[in-house]
């Protein structure tokens, strides 16, 4: 079998290798630095780029990273609210238990000296108030006498003759920066309160100042919380006064300073914002560094690039970075080559393309001067057969390049889908056998899909090129008795297609240069304009969009070379590509 597509080179065109060093030379390095981290080697020894896997949520650094900068400070605030919170907790127990020890020592007091009458005792008002005013009371204290009807016996406010002081708010209207201010305490205040819109603690019970003398009438120590008119936290003991089991009144005591100990035990949270407040600031200045700095960069070298400053990124090597954002750098300047790339190739196959129409323009011009000028019928005559010839070669070249040049935009028109690769060549091998001629090689298949089925993902329409391509081109260098054996089954996630032929074989040296565009070498005697050429390496190049591959070898027998055989390998549809020898 030949090494040309059936559209391969003319048989009076010697085999030429073409090849643009300086270009291959820096595509290789661009294609080897941008793509080192997915490569896969076939057993060509060909270099296969495979999709890169995206990164799901929980495998994500820069998720990651958000996430614990984001919770850092917020961990940190909640901890010191929690923490001021308890010490607020273990104040006010402490203030409201020295309240009640205090009340139960004039308790003792008042029911030993201020009651008179046997056998039924009862509160005496003047020495209760005696007896009180001779008590030192903590300041922001407050102790009142009940009676048993609710008249008030004694009270500190009335018998120390205290003034009431409260501070007035500012006759200035407060500024921007106070008012910002006064908010921040108050929501901080709320914050750290959780409570109702009236806060408190809660294991001390609110109520009214009448339900806990209900409560020490009946007997029980009464201990609440309430807010004064002023909006005061207050935090009250009430005791009953008994004598010989009889409850003569009511002691209460009223501490209005555990709103200033609460205030000032929160100003112990103000380190604990700031090294919240730092915390946040610092992971901001990392992500800033860390993300926004390199995505910045990654943009200004794009616009370079698309501006034309620059032919490549031109930026750090950031493939050590195991993030999103070195994925997005690998995967830019891949895209990049792959671009640079690309327009090598068609810089070219456009010079390709003009060598190629050069060599049948020449020999038509030539024919044409040769006709012009001799007499001879006869020589006329092969000028004219030569002109022909060439016409019908251009034909083919033009035919063939067009179809070249589409064959991408197809390919990216057509959506992939499942490939049935057993039907699909049964109804091939079904055409060619019908359409047979006398003197033609046969085709013949065996498909075996005992190892699993023959489908894989890609496009019907091209994938039924590439198989015609290689058959044609073996049925171009097969004798006229010899066979054209298609093969096709199932192996490693992989489904192998080979295409066989008993011809002369391929030169050891061309294995390769068979798939490079406008390679051309056929046996003296071959149809001249059948090829252009451009076959195999059409189907190399939809092969590779398939993420499959291809090579070529030979038939051996010993030394003895007994024809060529085409491999084709396509990732199965529910397989992975794994490398096999």
């Amino acid at each position: 079998m030949g090494f040309l597509s059936p559209s391969s080179g003319e048989s009076g065109d010697p085999p030429r290798e073409r090849r643009n060093t300086a270009f291959t030379r820096s595509a290789s390095r661009r294609k080897r630095r941008s793509v080192a981290h997915l490569d896969k080697t076939s057993p060509t020894g060909k270099t296969l780029v495979a999709a890169r896997k995206p990164r799901g949520w929980f495998r994500s650094r820069i998720a990651q990273v958000i996430f614990a900068s984001n919770l850092a400070g917020l961990l940190i605030l909640i901890s010191g609210a929690l923490f001021v919170n308890e010490i607020r907790a273990g104040l006010v127990r402490a203030r409201m238990e020295s309240l009640q020890s205090m009340a139960l020592s004039y308790e003792g007091m008042l029911s030993a000296v201020a009651t008179v009458g046997e056998p039924e005792p009862a509160l005496n008002p003047y020495a209760s108030r005696t007896l009180l005013k001779r008590w030192e009371t903590p300041p922001n204290t407050r102790v009142r006498i009940f009676m048993p009807d609710g008249e008030i016996a004694a009270d500190t406010l009335l018998l120390e003759d205290r003034v009431l002081e409260a501070d007035l708010p500012p006759i200035e209207e407060p500024g921007a920066l106070d008012k910002l201010a006064v908010n921040l305490s108050r929501t901080l205040g709320d914050v750290i309160d959780n409570v109702s819109p009236r806060g408190g603690v809660d294991f001390i019970e609110a109520r009214t100042l009448e339900e806990e003398l209900s409560v020490a009438f009946g007997g029980d120590i009464a201990a609440s919380q309430r807010f004064s008119e002023r909006g005061q936290r207050l935090i009250s003991v009430s005791v009953p006064i008994q004598r010989v089991a009889s409850v003569i009144g009511v002691m209460t005591i009223e501490a209005s300073d555990v709103q200033d100990i609460i205030r000032a035990e929160r100003a112990t949270l103000a380190p604990i914002i700031g090294v919240a407040v730092l915390v946040s600031l610092i992971t901001s200045a990392l992500l800033t560094v860390g993300i926004a700095r390199p995505l910045r960069r990654l943009s200004i070298a794009a616009d370079r690039v698309r501006t034309g400053v620059s032919q490549r990124l031109d930026m750090p090597n950031m493939s050590g970075r195991s993030d999103e954002i070195g994925d997005l750098a690998q995967a830019l300047e891949a895209m990049t080559a792959a671009l640079h790339d690309r327009i090598e190739l068609n810089e070219r196959f456009a010079a390709d393309v003009a060598h190629e129409l050069k060599n049948p323009l020449t020999s038509i011009r030539s024919a044409v001067e040769t006709a012009t000028t001799v007499d001879n019928p006869e020589v006329q005559a092969r000028m004219h057969a030569l002109i022909q010839k060439d016409v019908i070669r251009l034909d083919r070249l033009i035919t063939d390049i067009s179809n070249a040049s589409r064959l991408e935009a197809e390919i990216a028109r057509e959506v992939p889908g499942p490939v049935d690769v057993r039907r699909l060549l049964e109804d091939l091998a079904g055409i060619w056998r019908d359409t047979r001629r006398e003197g033609e090689p046969e085709v013949s298949l065996m498909a075996d899909d005992m190892f699993g089925e023959l489908v894989v993902i890609g496009r019907e329409g091209p994938i039924s090129q590439v198989i015609r391509n290689l058959v044609e081109n073996a049925r171009s260098f097969c004798p006229a008795d010899g066979v054209v054996a298609i093969n096709a089954y199932r192996e490693d996630g992989v489904v192998r297609i080979t295409i066989e032929d008993d011809g002369p074989g391929l030169p050891p040296d061309k294995l390769e240069k068979v798939f490079e565009r406008f390679y051309s070498d056929r046996p003296v005697g071959a149809k001249f304009g059948n090829n252009s050429g451009l076959g195999l390496s059409i189907v190399k190049q939809i092969i590779e969009t398939h993420r499959g591959e291809v090579w070529a070898e030979n038939r051996m027998d010993g030394d003895r070379v007994l024809g060529a055989r085409f491999v084709v390998r396509l990732p199965a549809r529910d397989g992975n590509m794994k490398n096999t020898s």
